[in-house]
Parts: structure tokens; C-alpha cells; sequence
């Protein structure tokens, strides 16, 4: 990692939230574009299916607590799956103000065509680590989540 620049400098391509940023914003745009050309779904639509195919029946609320996602980008996200059909809304039986989100039938058989895109882009990418390194860089990667959210795991 290069030198940690002086406290009146700021190199962006030396600042490690702006590296996490462009590599997250990089590498999810690859996989992006794999999704989106077959399926036509957005980054965040996929993240939001990527939840519910893990946590069915939760709320947008929870999806964005999940993914970090804003509320904005949550409830655009989907209400475009819900309008393609491949996400349902269901108001809770415990609390008639919150609404149960989950993958429909439709959008189960999209997820399922989905994973394996996404779990082949990954070994893609982590192929070019060694076992020894991608042991490190998931310890890292835990390491740093704790100190950024000390209160709840970010995964």
C-alpha cells in the first residue's frame, strides 16, 4: 500500500474508500453487464433479488440495512421488480404498516439463472489470488468492516 499521504494531501488514488469504492463499483459493473444484457436488471434490482433469494419475506427496510443501499435506490429497485414481476409485496399480518417483499415464481427462475453468473464472475476474479491471499484478504475485509460498523456485521 503506498505511503499514508500527509494530513493536508488528499490523493484519491492513494485514499482506500475511494479504492474500495471504484473496485466494488468495477467489479459490479462487470457482472452487471453479464445480468443485465440476458435479464435486464440493474445492479440494484439484482442486489435486491441477491437478498430475497437468501432472506425471503423481509422488508425494503431490512433489504437496505442488508446491502447498505439508500432508501432511494432500495424502493426504486423494487418497485421495478414488482412491476416486472419478479418481486411480490404482501402487507404483514403482525403490523398492517409494513410490507413483506419476496421473489415470485418469475423472479425465483431469474435468481436461479443469476447465481451461477455471479459465482463464476467470482472465481474469475479471485482466481488470481492465492488460497493463502484470499485467506488474507477475507480476514481483512472482516477486519475493516469492524472497525467501520463496530455495532453489527456488515455480512
Amino acid at each position: 500500500m503506498p505511503e499514508i499521504p500527509s494530513k493536508t494531501t488528499l490523493r484519491l488514488s492513494d485514499f482506500l474508500p475511494y479504492r474500495l469504492s471504484v473496485l466494488s463499483n468495477t467489479v459490479s459493473g462487470k457482472i452487471a453487464n453479464l445480468y443485465d444484457r440476458e435479464f435486464g436488471l440493474s445492479i440494484w434490482q439484482w442486489r435486491v433479488m441477491a437478498v430475497l433469494g437468501e432472506n425471503a419475506g423481509i422488508t425494503a427496510t431490512e433489504i437496505g440495512q442488508v446491502t447498505a443501499m439508500d432508501k432511494v435506490a432500495v424502493s426504486r429497485a423494487v418497485s421495478g421488480l414488482i412491476e416486472s414481476g419478479h418481486v411480490a409485496r404482501k402487507v404483514s399480518p403482525e403490523d398492517g404498516r409494513r410490507s413483506i417483499l419476496s421473489l415470485t415464481t418469475k423472479g425465483k427462475g431469474v435468481y436461479d439463472k443469476i447465481v451461477p453468473i455471479a459465482l463464476d464472475a467470482e472465481r474469475d476474479l479471485v482466481e488470481t489470488l492465492s488460497a493463502a491471499e484470499r485467506e488474507q484478504l477475507a480476514r481483512l475485509m472482516d477486519k475493516l468492516a469492524n472497525t467501520a460498523e463496530p455495532d453489527r456485521p456488515l455480512w
